[in-house]
């Protein structure tokens, strides 16, 4: 920190010494001018730092396309015939300013759409060899539930993970919530996003440019996926229709959970403790060791105690896994 600042320093003072030896009577004007062209130079890269390589590609892009455009509309005005008393100052003075108008809306227009132009150009991105292309916009749910840390420790993902500013702010927001439960998901879901970024198999991005024409979270989270051409790693089973059935691909942790655990067909059997009753009239509910839900038609009455069942059918969606059984 401090070398960049004597750097700095070191910058200004050469510039103040070059304005004074090209003045030669104003020496004291031309070192103070020197000076603050040092100084401007030195705000400017200070704030450009704050500027993202891919917004000033797509700006650099806008400039080049304005001059572009003012240079075709110069090259056809001089096709035209004009008058011959037109003085020659005043067609240059035309042509610049076409010219300022087009850099301007050129420039403008790179700004505006920098997430669309990155499409059409590539920007320089300094990153890992061993890093994939892949990006995947990680949402609120799927940070929170945790099983996402595991499955990259795992190295089953290698890629740069997304991560979108209005995300963190939801966790800001649900860390410091009244309410523990919610105080408690906010807080679990910034730590893993902590460990995350120990990883090294991975790439974490925040991602703080805004989404226009987005109201809700997850129509800004879809949005952003179609922009960067990236998949999206959910929990959210709306989140996950919503999403496939505008053409984006989705990671569904509880999908890839659904996937590992133990198939189970008609008449298997298997011992299992009843712990509550459901929501039928004799039916109670028990649990698997990973946490799946088993119904047992007429265990009421055996609440409590471990026995064994027999599968009788299996109910899996996007949410979940239930087994029907009997007693055996």
């Amino acid at each position: 920190m401090w070398s960049l600042v004597c750097l700095r320093v070191f910058f200004i003072l050469i510039f103040t010494a070059v304005g004074a030896s090209v003045g030669d009577y104003t020496s004291i004007m031309a070192a103070v001018i020197g000076f603050f062209i040092g100084v401007g130079i030195v705000v400017f890269e200070i704030f450009a730092r704050r500027t993202s390589l891919r917004g000033l590609s797509s700006a650099v892009f806008g400039i080049v396309l304005g001059l572009l455009l003012a240079w075709i509309f110069s090259e056809t005005l001089d096709q035209f015939p004009l008058p011959e008393n037109l003085p020659v100052r005043i067609l240059d003075n035309i042509k610049l300013f076409v010219t300022f108008i087009f850099v301007y809306l050129g420039l403008t227009l790179g700004i505006k759409g920098k997430d669309e132009f990155n499409l059409i150009i590539p920007y320089v991105r300094f990153r890992r060899q061993d890093l994939r292309e892949e990006g995947i916009v990680v949402d609120t749910s799927s940070i929170i539930d945790g099983r996402i840390f595991d499955i990259v420790r795992a190295k089953f993902i290698e890629a740069k993970f997304i991560v979108p500013r209005f995300v963190l702010n939801e966790l800001h927001t649900l860390a410091d919530s009244t309410d523990h439960m919610k105080r408690q998901k906010g807080k679990r879901g910034i730590e893993i996003l902590h460990s995350l970024k120990q990883e090294s198999n991975i790439e974490i991005e925040i991602f703080d440019q805004t989404i226009e024409g987005a109201k809700s979270v997850d129509e800004k989270i879809i949005k952003l996926a179609q922009i960067l051409d990236a998949k999206v790693l959910t929990t959210d089973y709306n989140l996950n229709r919503i999403a496939q059935l505008q053409g984006v691909t989705v990671l569904n942790i509880n999908d890839l959970a659904n996937a590992l655990k133990p198939s189970f067909v008609a008449g298997q059997r298997m011992t299992l403790k009843l712990i509550k009753e459901g929501k039928e009239q004799n039916q109670a509910i028990g649990y698997l060791e990973d946490g799946t839900m088993v119904v047992v038609e007429g265990g009421r009455k055996l609440i409590g105690k471990t026995l064994s069942v027999e599968v009788t059918s299996i109910l899996q969606s996007s949410s979940g896994r239930i087994i029907f059984t009997k007693l055996a």
